[in-house]
């Protein structure tokens, strides 16, 4: 996709960490993120936020309650806490709502080893006491729990996403 949609899309910008509802080239309504500690970049294994054109491939979640904590997709059945976060502090929190991106570029971010999807790169709830505006994932895009529930609302499978690093 070379031009901005004239529909609904998300526009991810990293170099001031926000993530934007866009209607053609209106802004609908923005948030703060967190994206990658490592940066833009789109190879298998770099823990990088990849970059170019997107599409929404799947919402998962949508009748979760607020931090739910999710395993390979899948509600575990917990909510997160502070307590919860203190006994597993190793793990990397995915909450309430899980906006899974598949790469629209082949070659940039589709197949192979830089293929987004495959990378498991979400939009997705952080525990809210982890700050935003600042890079700190492993390649994913963090919100807090209250901001992706209100996005996941206004999302729909295929609904173009684009990384950039320039900001928004």
């Amino acid at each position: 996709m070379s031009e901005r949609p004239t529909s609904a899309w998300l526009h991810i910008a990293l170099a001031n960490q926000s993530l934007t509802l866009m209607t053609g080239d209106a802004a609908v309504r923005r948030w703060s993120v967190s994206t990658a500690a490592r940066g833009a970049g789109e190879q298998m294994g770099s823990y990088q936020t990849p970059r170019g054109w997107h599409r929404i491939r799947a919402l998962i979640g949508g009748m979760a309650p607020v931090g739910a904590v999710f395993v390979g997709r899948r509600w575990t059945g917990e909510r997160y806490t502070a307590a919860l976060g203190q006994r597993h502090p190793e793990r990397d929190w995915i909450l309430s709502r899980i906006l899974w991106l598949c790469g629209s570029e082949v070659g940039t971010n589709r197949l192979g080893a830089v293929d987004t999807q495959r990378r498991y790169i979400y939009i997705h709830g952080t525990p809210d006491e982890v700050p935003l505006g600042i890079p700190g994932s492993k390649g994913c895009v963090r919100m807090h729990n209250a901001d992706v529930i209100e996005l996941f609302d206004h999302c729909h499978p295929g609904m173009p996403v684009w990384i950039t690093e320039e900001a928004g």
